[in-house]
């Protein structure tokens, strides 16, 4: 039995009532949460491995809504399975070449324009968890659309071009991730100084492992509440700087 490289236990979760709804839109299913409010700012959240239905990802979008944005997370793998806690992680590499995160332009367009046409948004962000983390740090070099993006343990490791951000981006990271090494986030922080023309942030959150900033309140260790609340603050503080 292989362990399991992210220390994310997501085998006991509490139950989440979301108080969002889903849509269609186009070739894609999303969840969306609204403020009770008008409001021409919304953000995209891009779910993890385990896909737009996850309930942590889900409470991510209400949370995030709360705060007066229009919150979608869309189905980026369009339908097909998310990973699942009882997959065999020796597959895991083929099951990543077939669910590439920064194959994912297609999707986030048509949600652009959804946002755009169909909720009168003026200002669009975008935050993503892991995978979503990953194909936050791909669109925020490719799409000038989006205003701001926070990428939680996610990056792009093996392309030259990854520095070039178009708009500010906030990397946020745990001490403890052995899915990302200390040096990925080194150099990260010095090619962007070198390259990157916009503003961005890169921090590290003591003792924390891989998925640490999903947890529903009642999933997270009292140990690392204070953490995991600090990472989401500095989120939505970023959000709230451009949008």
């Amino acid at each position: 039995q292989m362990a399991d490289p992210f220390l994310y236990n997501t085998g006991e979760r509490s139950q989440y009532g979301c108080l969002g709804h889903e849509v269609q839109i186009e070739h894609i299913k999303a969840y969306v949460c609204r403020p009770s409010f008008f409001t021409d700012k919304a953000v995209i959240v891009i779910h993890d491995i385990f896909g737009w239905l996850f309930p942590d990802i889900r409470y991510i979008v209400d949370l995030i809504a709360g705060h007066g944005y229009i919150t979608i997370c869309p189905d980026f793998f369009k339908g097909t399975d998310p990973w699942k806690t009882t997959d065999h992680w020796a597959d895991f590499a083929d099951w990543m070449k077939a669910h590439d995160p920064v194959k994912v332009d297609k999707e986030a367009d048509v949600v652009l324009k959804y946002l755009k046409e169909q909720c009168g948004a003026k200002k669009i962000g975008i935050v993503g968890f892991s995978w979503g983390g990953m194909a936050v740090h791909h669109l925020m070099l490719k799409n000038p659309q989006l205003t701001a993006g926070v990428s939680l343990y996610g990056i792009i490791r093996d392309s030259e071009e990854r520095y070039n951000l178009l708009n500010p981006t906030f990397f946020i990271f745990g001490e403890k991730d052995h899915t990302i090494s200390y040096d990925q986030i080194t150099l990260l922080e010095e090619k962007l100084k070198q390259y990157c023309k916009v503003e961005y942030k890169i921090k590290v959150y003591p003792g924390q492992v891989h998925g640490f900033a999903q947890l529903q309140p009642e999933d997270m260790k009292p140990e690392d509440k204070p953490y995991i609340e600090e990472a989401r603050k500095d989120m939505i503080d970023w959000i709230k700087m451009f949008i």
